[in-house]
């Protein structure tokens, strides 16, 4: 007898995995009914259930797509977009984003000092001692602190006659100038209980406003200090000069192994600290040995030397534990912030005397109403802006960054190296908005003028101070090639304004079409450019033809603005038109910016 196979063969189905969008996977689910189920599925009508069925299916596969395609965009460098996402991907490559950078700058303090017994200058016994960590505060409501002392009795200073004696008719005070540096924010304080041993301990900062760390001690006494990486064991400090050096109080710089160490971190929302993995009862953290650079050298016959350590000048200690984490203990994190949006300050505007230290040389000989006199005379002023704060990048500029610090590997040797060095100097140094750097042709050495610009308070480019490029300077010191000499220099600044015509539908409204074009310009053009780079008209263009209701773009112009408060560099923008019209070059020391984008951007709608 004759046995029949009466299962029903397993039909194949072929799939088109490339359908990704709403159109397509709903066009595929149609011809996959209209084949395989002509009998049981025949309601193709729009207003169907069964057209809705589709619908959500095809939604629901095309968000899975959308998803699935920026998920695989966020995890590569060239192609994310989130903020936070480029911030992970340029930690793993060796990128560390900065906090809140501080302002720093130059403030003049004012004091009045009683005149000698002979009327012919100031009593030195009166000249006071303003003590770092005075605390000054501007009319904008930022703080500022003093990072140095200022003593009043400097032969530096100017002096004026204050006051006359009406009956002798010889001054019975006189005005002393004084200067010192201030760097914008105010010190706080966070103590933190530390329980059992951890392995690389992790502590946040619950302040958006960090700016940097001041100063880290456990219960203990014992000090922890900021490192660029954990493995890094060794630090610079200042101490006292206490030989002469024709009068000028000058501190010299230290190198000292840090056993208790740790790392400022920020993943974009919040910063943290982080310690190694040591502990206070391992052996080879408390007995850690110290390489001498001596004998880290070529094999020589004869010679101790060391054939399998490479001598690093950063790290001295054998250990690898990565410096000791605290336990069992409170720690006191002393640390700055910036409370204001914006730490900058616009010249004279730091005029408030909020904390004054003050203490002179001698007081038991002074008389106590004189010397209060003197005190309550303290007054403050900037004469120039106070500046190096800026703006966070956005995901674009914070690739370029990442990128060029990959490949900088912690050493300046070129263009992009250098760059990226300047933009992660560390923020209690301040920081630049933009740089270029350029060789000099007409240096017979190496030299390279580094051009920086620096952000004022209302967000525009301002040529930075003498201590945000003494700060840059000193910061570049240690990673240039032996052979380079380096020039601070200012970049200049060309401010520009558009002015365009465009044809609009007779359908559309004229008034909406030309507020959602200029602010269409407004958010492209808030973006600067680079030191050195063209602007292109054509762009302006492209943005114009992309607002709706707009159907051709007449006219584009691009005119000066150079008095006022504008830049008072000018050029012949016609002269460095293109000859195709497309862009205007610029000086390789300059840079195109337009500084008023709500008046400076006007345009007519036909």
């Amino acid at each position: 007898m004759a046995i029949y196979n009466t299962k029903k063969k397993k039909r194949n189905v072929p799939i088109k995995y490339t359908s990704r969008d709403f159109e397509t996977i709903r066009n595929d689910l149609m011809e996959h009914a209209k084949r395989y189920y002509p009998n049981t599925y025949q309601d193709f009508n729009e207003a169907g259930f069964g057209s809705l069925m589709l619908d959500t299916v095809s939604y629901v596969g095309d968000m899975l797509s959308f998803y699935l395609d920026y998920q695989a965009n966020e995890t590569f460098l060239d192609t994310a977009l989130e903020f936070e996402n480029v911030l992970k991907l340029g930690r793993q490559m060796g990128f560390k984003l900065r906090g809140n950078p501080s302002a720093h700058g130059i403030l003049s303090f004012y004091a009045v000092i009683p005149a000698s017994s002979t009327g012919a200058s100031p009593d030195t016994k009166y000249m006071p001692i303003l003590r770092q960590g005075s605390e000054f505060g501007s009319t904008s409501g930022g703080r500022f602190t003093l990072v140095q002392d200022v003593y009043f009795s400097d032969p530096k200073n100017e002096i004026v006659v204050a006051s006359f004696d009406s009956s002798t008719g010889l001054p019975d005070s006189f005005a002393v100038k004084a200067h010192g540096q201030v760097v914008s924010g105010e010190l706080n304080i966070e103590n933190i209980e530390i329980g059992n041993f951890e392995k690389f301990l992790k502590l946040e900062i619950p302040d958006p406003d960090f700016s940097e760390v001041v100063s880290v001690f456990d219960a203990q006494g014992n000090e922890y200090f900021e490192v660029d990486n954990l493995s890094q064991n060794i630090v610079y400090r200042s101490v006292s000069n206490r030989g002469n050096f024709s009068g000028d109080r000058v501190s010299l710089l230290k190198p000292f192994v840090v056993p208790r160490r740790f790392i400022v971190d920020f993943d974009g929302n919040s910063f943290f600290l982080q310690f190694g993995h040591g502990s206070e009862n391992e052996t080879e953290t408390t007995t850690e040995k110290l390489f001498d650079p001596s004998k880290t050298i070529l094999e020589i016959h004869g010679k101790d030397y060391v054939s399998d350590n490479s001598f690093d000048p950063s790290k001295l200690l054998s250990s690898d534990k990565f410096g000791i984490a605290p336990e069992n203990t409170t720690l006191d994190i002393v640390y700055r912030t910036n409370s204001s949006d914006i730490a900058n300050a616009a010249a004279g505007t730091v005029i408030e005397v909020l904390d004054p230290i003050l203490d002179f040389e001698d007081d038991t000989v002074l008389d106590k109403g004189s010397a209060l006199d003197v005190l309550n005379s303290i007054e403050c002023d900037n004469e120039q802006p106070i500046m190096g704060d800026i703006s966070l990048p956005d995901s674009d500029e914070l690739k370029q960054r990442v990128m060029g610090t990959f490949s900088a590997q912690n050493r300046a040797v070129t263009e992009q190296d250098y760059k990226s060095l300047i933009y992660s100097m560390p923020p209690k140094f301040g920081a630049v908005k933009r740089t270029r750097i350029i060789r000099d042709a007409n240096s017979l050495k190496r030299n390279l003028n580094v051009y920086v610009l620096a952000e004022n308070s209302e967000g525009n480019l301002v040529t930075a101070n003498n201590a945000i490029k003494e700060n840059l300077k000193t910061w570049l010191n240690q990673y240039r090639m032996i052979n380079d000499t380096i020039d601070i220099l200012d970049a200049k600044i060309i401010n520009i304004g558009i002015n365009f015509t465009a044809m609009a539908d007779r359908e559309s409204n004229k008034y909406d079409i030309l507020d959602s074009s200029i602010q269409a310009l407004r958010e492209e053009f808030s973006i600067l450019g680079d030191v050195g780079e063209p602007f292109y008209i054509t762009d302006i263009y492209k943005i114009l033809k992309d607002v709706d209701g707009i159907i051709d773009v007449v006219d584009v112009q691009v005119v000066e603005k150079s008095t006022g408060l504008y830049s008072d560099l000018t050029i012949d923008l016609q002269k460095r038109k293109s000859s195709d019209g497309r862009y205007i070059s610029i000086p390789k020391n300059a840079i195109f910016e337009i500084k008023y984008p709500e008046t400076d951007i006007k345009g007519v709608i036909k």
